[in-house]
């Protein structure tokens, strides 16, 4: 059974686009904020590969190796001289986008490992093989969770093993990515603690029962078809 659910609804004046420009992240009695530009509904985000581009941070794309399938995943350092906590960062329905390896960065920034796979990666293909943002939602929208939980998986052992990390990892998504989260804490018993961002939420017992740590949940006031479910379903089911 989940350890404890905490919801935060943000004011009305925070819809989607500007729930993305906050992410609380919290390990124990730490909260680290990092703060992110409202992010685009596209594909190619110029402001987000600029700012990728300036940053001081150490980047770095892996291939995660699992099942005869590999995947790849975008790395990201923070600047610190202790070993680090890792997030594992589940993009939202519009795929490994410019904006989700920014968020990654910003997460670096304040202290975090950052290990964003790219659950799109077929053989010659990723995110950035679609033509539109339609054509991504169609293809993140068929992913069928036990290959979504074995890439998730593959991020999680990848980082342990990091020199850097130190063994504390958890879990974050926005959105498609959200529900994601929820599904992933329940999947894996190492999370530390589960990060949603409005995501929707367990609908039943079992979708919640394998929980074990907390999972905090952010959403906006003005967002009555994914809250509802919250309501019923998640805060019920743990």
């Amino acid at each position: 059974m989940v350890a404890e659910f905490h919801l935060r609804v943000l004011d009305h004046d925070m819809n989607r686009s500007s729930l993305r420009s906050v992410f609380g992240l919290r390990l124990a009695a730490v909260v680290a904020v990092a703060l992110s530009s409202a992010a685009q509904s596209s594909l190619a985000q110029k402001w987000a590969e600029e700012k990728l581009n300036k940053s001081p941070r150490h980047h770095e794309w892996v291939d995660l190796k699992h099942d005869g399938r590999t995947v790849k995943a975008f790395l990201a350092f923070p600047e610190v001289k202790e070993k680090a906590p890792a997030v594992i960062v589940i993009h939202e329905i519009f795929g490994l986008t410019d904006w989700a390896k920014n968020l990654a960065d910003e997460l670096a920034a304040a202290g975090y490992i950052a290990i964003a796979p790219d659950l799109l990666t077929e053989p010659g293909k990723d995110t950035q093989s679609y033509p539109d943002k339609e054509a991504a939602i169609k293809a993140v929208s068929a992913l069928q969770d036990s290959q979504v939980f074995a890439d998730l998986d593959a991020a999680a052992k990848h980082v342990s093993k990091l020199k850097a990390c130190n063994g504390t990892i958890v879990v974050t998504g926005f959105c498609w990515g959200g529900g994601k989260t929820f599904a992933y804490a329940n999947h894996n018993p190492d999370l530390k603690a589960a990060y949603v961002f409005y995501g929707t939420g367990p609908q039943s017992t079992a979708e919640a029962e394998k929980i074990t740590g907390p999972v905090y949940g952010f959403y906006g006031e003005d967002d009555a078809r994914v809250d509802a479910l919250i309501s019923e379903g998640a805060v019920s089911a743990v």
